[in-house]
């Protein structure tokens, strides 16, 4: 989808207006629910514009963005490089769906507009892998269009939602209900439903683990 809508530099740096736009929202529910030190994995982090302002926001933390493609992570490189940041690993070839994931622990993860371009297995994918990942109380947060109740919630959405079938019958928006099905299957509970600019919502999660026997 970035490589559809975006566009990129001569020397392959991608920028992204959508990601431009709603980095400021998207920081505004990062900052009530990430640990205030640790470890932060971003999946799919495309162009790498979120991760430089997430760690230009929150310096106390370690970033670790990631994504399948070869042009994206190289992407995220030059941006980070430009940033002149430190606390911003080098971007990981990670794909949800081929576990497990080349890193052992993470304090929390975020994945933007990842799910509705995927397969639906991808969905299951990724809370396979934040469970691995994450310690009790860990944070994922989703952000992305989503339909509720089996409706869009615009026309708008709707509309995006036949594109993107149009493109892959695999990918689609999903239905919030489902996304939690899945989520409580791998002991991650819904905690936050926030809507946000243009029909999206954020989506956090905590991770839940049996009490000791």
């Amino acid at each position: 989808m970035l490589k559809e809508s975006g566009s990129r530099s001569a020397v392959g740096r991608w920028h992204s207006a959508p990601a431009a736009r709603n980095t400021a929202p998207i920081l505004g529910v990062l900052e009530r629910v990430l640990p205030s030190r640790g470890r932060v994995l971003e999946i799919a982090s495309g162009s790498g514009q979120h991760v430089v302002a997430f760690a230009r926001a929150f310096p106390a933390l370690q970033w670790q963005p990631s994504d399948m493609d070869a042009d994206l992570r190289r992407s995220v490189e030059l941006h980070t490089a430009e940033a002149a940041l430190t606390n911003i690993a080098p971007p990981l070839a990670l794909d949800v769906m081929a576990q497990p994931w080349p890193i052992d622990t993470a304090d929390a993860l975020i994945c933007i507009n990842m799910i509705h371009v995927a397969p639906w297995p991808a969905t299951n994918a990724l809370f396979a892998g934040a469970s691995r990942l994450l310690a009790r109380d860990g944070a994922v947060v989703l952000y992305g269009p989503y339909m509720r109740n089996g409706r869009h919630t615009a026309p708008s959405n709707a509309d995006f939602d036949a594109s993107l079938r149009t493109r892959d019958s695999n990918w689609g928006l999903r239905d919030m209900d489902d996304v939690v099905a899945v989520a409580r299957g791998h002991g991650f509970v819904l905690t936050e439903v926030v809507p946000m600019p243009a029909n999206n919502f954020s989506l956090v999660f905590r991770r839940q683990l049996p009490p000791a026997p």
